[in-house]
């Protein structure tokens, strides 16, 4: 991935203590940089082993106030938009960053798949009826609120803020293979084997900071060493990181 611009020299991470969250931590004082990680307070514990390096502001991520004062003085901000329960957590998670980050911050959410910017995402009837499904089930058991994650979206899509919308693949454990490589639409045969990394998901996050070609893009992402993957490049050494149209 290019870097055209410097390197902020702190950021935030919301949602800093789930999985995704730990790896984007990780990664961050990898490359220097002075982290805040927001979380919500029963969770602040799952960030102990980085408790002495970053700065934890505890509370609700749809939290307004406790977003304002986590981003104060942030030159890029890592969100996590997770879709809990029925109160608006993501859209309300969305807003409060586009509200309060700094004005010229880069801004990046990660996402699923099923996250559509334009309409020209080809699905298979398998991952729709899947999204459908659980969209029901976890309505019904109010645990989940898929609609809200693509309101949020949505939300962040027409802002004119240096965002990027990172749209990720079934994710599993595992040591890194890289930075994934990905597309502008799923449905490219570049994104058919639907697996990443979860700690390369994560990579992808933080390096998103400083590629000013992700700038207002929704990139859909896949595991550089997926079959995918390979077979795009040739079963040649591993793709570099990049868009096809």
């Amino acid at each position: 991935m290019c870097s055209n611009r410097m390197r902020p020299a702190k950021i935030c991470i919301i949602g800093a203590s789930g999985k995704l969250g730990q790896y984007m931590v990780g990664h961050a004082l990898e490359r220097g940089y002075e982290v805040v990680g927001v979380c919500r307070e029963r969770s602040v514990g799952k960030l102990a082993a980085f408790a002495d390096r970053i700065t934890i502001v505890p509370g609700r991520t749809n939290d307004p106030e406790v977003i304002r004062a986590a981003v104060a003085g942030c030159d890029g901000v890592l969100t996590v938009l997770v879709p809990w329960g029925v109160q608006q957590y993501s859209s309300g998670t969305a807003q409060a960053v586009l509200d309060h980050a700094e004005p010229d911050a880069r801004l990046v959410f990660s996402c699923g798949w099923h996250i559509t910017r334009d309409g020209k995402d080809r699905y298979s009837w398998r991952f729709t009826t899947t999204v459908r499904i659980v969209s029901l089930l976890a309505r019904l058991v109010r645990a989940v609120e898929i609609d809200d994650q693509v309101e949020a979206c949505r939300r962040i899509f027409a802002s004119d803020r240096r965002w990027t919308v990172v749209r990720g693949s079934d994710l599993e454990e595992g040591e890194s293979q890289g930075l994934p490589v990905w597309s502008r639409h799923v449905g490219d045969p570049i994104l058919k084997s639907n697996l990443t990394r979860r700690v390369d998901f994560a990579l992808f996050m933080v390096e998103a900071l400083t590629d000013d070609t992700l700038v207002r893009e929704a990139p859909a992402i896949v595991g550089r060493l997926s079959p995918s993957a390979l077979v795009r490049a040739g079963d040649g050494p591993s793709p570099e990181a990049g868009t096809t149209q």
